[in-house]
């Protein structure tokens, strides 16, 4: 059976949940569709999180990445969600997620959203 999109965000445990590290996942592929015209926007979406106790597994990153690609999302929306996603399926120690959307109409955005655990400013 074929590979399909997926928002369902898989887990692995940390291996070294004592240390801080921090993991970074990159993907230039990024789409979705802009909710004003439908057309689609390109984007490159970095991840960067310390883990506690959960990592994202990275097969799921590139499905729930791939989920998007049909959904109307203005780039702060997408962006935000993509790290309420992150910090709901990991409970990491910090994370940071960057949308860097490629050119329309003359203009780049890059969005940056970032959290931090309670206790870790």
């Amino acid at each position: 059976m074929p590979t399909q999109p997926s928002k369902d965000l898989a887990t692995v445990p940390n291996p070294n949940p004592e240390r801080d590290y921090l993991v970074e996942v990159v993907t230039p592929e990024f789409t979705c569709l802009c909710p004003m015209t439908g057309q689609p926007d390109f984007a490159e979406i970095t991840v960067r999180y310390v883990p506690d106790e959960r990592l994202v597994e990275l097969k799921s990153l590139k499905l729930y990445f791939w989920s998007y690609r049909d959904e109307g999302a203005f780039h702060e929306a997408v962006t935000n969600r993509i790290l309420d996603d992150i910090v709901a399926a990991i409970a990491p120690r910090e994370a940071t997620v960057v949308g860097k959307f490629n050119v329309r109409g003359g203009l780049y955005a890059t969005v940056t959203a970032s959290y931090s655990a309670p206790g870790r400013g």
